[in-house]
């Protein structure tokens, strides 16, 4: 069951991105919002993939790194796995790439088009365990309603 909290967001979302198709845009103001709703976030952004890697996309926070293989940190797992990553302490993800060495949990989760991954949205906090099943159920959710409305 999706939160109250997430049920806004929800909504926020598909106001926000009705009939934006422009991925980039709408990626942009998807990081925007997220940051600005959610405490304990030091990094909220999307990698995309392109050429069969990931290459970093719109995003609000520090400098981060530019590319990540597939398979390779939390998000290249994500990828391969197809499936949401949620970390509690990424110093003991094996494999964790360190853009920002404040961050100590993550989250990310993957985003479709036609079944297929193009992208994964990217959650980094300084609290160790920040992310629980209703961040989990409650991103997914918003990610879901993102490509609905972007990719219609």
């Amino acid at each position: 069951m999706i939160s109250e909290f997430y049920q806004s967001l929800d909504r926020q979302v598909q106001a926000l991105f009705e009939g934006e198709h422009d991925l980039i845009c709408a990626m942009s103001n998807f990081s925007a919002l997220l940051n600005d709703q959610l405490t304990d976030l030091n990094w909220v952004g999307f990698y995309l993939m392109k050429e069969g890697q990931l290459v970093l996309g719109p995003f609000q926070g520090k400098v981060a790194c530019s590319r990540i293989a597939v398979g390779k940190g939390v998000c290249g797992t994500a990828v391969a796995e197809d499936k949401t990553q949620r970390v509690e302490n990424v110093h003991e993800f094996d494999g964790h790439i360190a853009c920002d060495a404040a961050s100590n949990s993550e989250i990310v989760v993957p985003v479709r088009q036609d079944g297929k991954v193009i992208a994964v949205l990217d959650i980094d906090s300084p609290k160790f365990a920040r992310f629980d099943e209703t961040d989990q159920i409650g991103l997914e959710t918003l990610v879901a309603s993102f490509e609905k409305c972007v990719f219609a």
